[in-house]
């Protein structure tokens, strides 16, 4: 690194951060840096499918962050993983690949605003994101730099689930990011030839191949450095000492749904009293920073399962590792997948318009792992619909706990504080009982072990779902995008923060309201879109 002065600075090597340097990088001449908090992503446990269970069971490469005590969720402290790591959140998250509903883009410009990202405004974004293995249509993208493909994962279980869904009237559907998403199909993924495809695969690598990008890892940005309204650069610690980077064109904040809006707060942008209360001085008064917190709830149904199934055997130990051989070496190992083959989109009420509720297939247990009698013990096979509320009415909110870059703020998310979120997910709950007690797919049952036979009444579903239900690790809305009429908005249809030249966020904080399904591939297109009026192409 021969300087600290460069046109961009991108705070976060995640989705967003990652597609920022690949399409600002496009001209040798922009000088850009990219700053991590956490390492590189050399970990076999990241590139490998099927250990992603483990990183998340384990809490490797993230942040350690847990909501506050959620009131409405029996107090319990839920896990909330965000990445820390190059790719982050996609370098840990479960590889499904989807962009929601095209409604939800539609909502977006007109109950906030943004005519600019409407359905039809993002989809070439969507295009330019994807290599779809099928090909360029008018729908899908076929040239661009993420890999998508259908999972591959091959399992009885999976062709009895949807052949029951069908009988049972939900459709079949053969691409549910092509326009319309109700019903069942098979999943769609970002593994590409037996290993996870995440942004820095897709973006970031090839970008710093240039030579026109710079990334420091393991560097902790502590506030966006502003001088007369406008941000020149970041203050960071970085190997025990303190350094100020500067930006001749932007600051880009890429950082997530929990860190951006604890970085623009340390700042000075943020609600005036809150910033006060701790000391710091205010920039810009901006109450909308750290609010609108949302999230998917996930809440699953469990059958034992009456034959094992196709990954059981191949996880005996000795075996396991031939496995683990073909997919680093060959990429065709079972390692290389996931067990969780097909979703569906369905609507907890007739009356509604779109599916509020996801079902997804997951043909293993989490508890799946390496076994060799007499010497350890076999994990009890089992499957499960992980059902998933897409359409989550709860609102909570980030706050700081101090003036300390290092201290992890407070997450308060409220979950199951909105009534009708609690009625969704009770009757989800009642769907994938019904699905699971019928058909063919019944006939891979030994019997229900989650909730259990004893939960049946209204009030005990209840009870099971505010015991069990945990996050999906889909946060969005702390910093969101609207028009600056809205007291809550915090930045432009640009991005761009209100009352500070030269400042964008650019992550899932971003989104005013979040889409039916991960948020993964939604982040890439923003960023992909944003990217454009950087450059004037918009």
């Amino acid at each position: 690194m021969k300087n600290n002065s460069y046109d961009y600075i991108i705070v976060g090597a995640g989705s967003a951060g990652c597609a920022l340097a690949y399409r600002l990088g496009a001209d040798p001449k922009v000088k850009i840096l990219v700053l991590e908090a956490g390492g590189y992503d050399r970990s076999p446990m990241i590139k490998i499918p099927l250990t992603w269970g483990l990183i998340l069971k384990h809490r490797l490469y993230d942040w350690g962050y847990f909501t506050q005590s959620e009131r409405f969720m029996g107090h319990r402290e839920i896990e909330c993983a965000r990445g820390k790591v190059i790719g982050g959140s996609s370098s840990i998250n479960g590889m499904a690949y989807a962009r929601g509903a095209p409604q939800d883009y539609d909502a977006w410009a007109q109950d906030f605003g943004l005519t600019d990202w409407s359905y039809e405004r993002v989809l070439p974004f969507f295009k330019r994101c994807e290599h779809w293995q099928e090909g360029e249509n008018s729908e899908r993208g076929g040239a661009g730099p993420l890999f998508v493909s259908r999972m591959i994962y091959q399992d009885p279980l999976m062709d009895a689930f949807l052949k029951t869904t069908g009988e049972l009237g939900f459709p079949f559907i053969d691409d549910y990011n092509a326009g319309r998403m109700d019903g069942f199909s098979h999943m769609q993924t970002t593994i590409h030839k037996g290993k996870r495809w995440s942004a820095a695969s897709a973006y970031l690598y090839p970008s710093i191949a240039r030579g026109n990008v710079d990334v420091i890892p393991h560097v902790m940005v502590n506030k966006v450095r502003i001088k007369r309204g406008r941000a020149i650069g970041v203050d960071v610690s970085l190997k025990g000492s303190a350094q100020t980077f500067f930006a001749s064109q932007e600051v880009i904040v890429s950082a997530g749904v929990i860190n951006s809006p604890q970085l623009l707060m340390l700042s000075g942008i943020g609600e005036e009293k809150a910033l006060k209360k701790h000391d710091i001085k205010v920039e810009v008064d901006l109450p909308g920073v750290g609010k609108n917190l949302h999230d998917h709830l996930v809440c699953d149904v469990r059958w034992k399962r009456k034959d094992n199934g196709p990954l059981f055997d191949v996880l005996r130990l000795d075996r396991i590792l031939l496995d683990l051989f073909k997919t680093v070496f060959w990429g065709s190992g079972l390692s290389g997948q996931v067990p969780a083959a097909a979703v569906g989109h369905v609507k907890s009420n007739a009356s509604l318009s779109l599916p509020d509720l996801q079902l997804i297939l997951a043909a293993a247990p989490m508890t799946a792992g390496p076994y060799l009698r007499p010497f350890v013990k076999p994990y009890l096979d089992a499957y499960a619909l992980k059902g998933v509320l897409l359409t989550p009415q709860s609102r909570g909110e980030v706050r700081l706990t101090d003036r300390n870059p290092t201290s992890k703020p407070l997450i308060i998310q409220n979950f199951l504080s909105n009534e009708s979120d609690i009625a969704a997910l009770r009757q989800m709950i009642k769907i994938m009982r019904h699905i699971g007690s019928s058909g063919a797919f019944a006939q891979f049952s030994e019997g229900e072990i989650f909730p259990g036979p004893s939960i049946l009444s209204d009030q005990e579903i209840e009870g099971f779902i505010a015991s069990n239900a945990i996050t999906l690790h889909h946060p969005v809305g702390t910093c969101r995008m609207g028009l600056e009429s809205d007291p809550m908005s915090v930045l432009n249809s640009n991005m761009q923060v209100f009352g500070v030249d030269g400042l964008r966020v650019v992550d899932g904080s971003a989104m005013p309201k979040v889409v039916r399904g991960p948020v993964n591939a939604p982040i890439m297109m923003m960023a992909e879109k944003v990217s454009d009026h950087i450059l004037l192409r918009d």
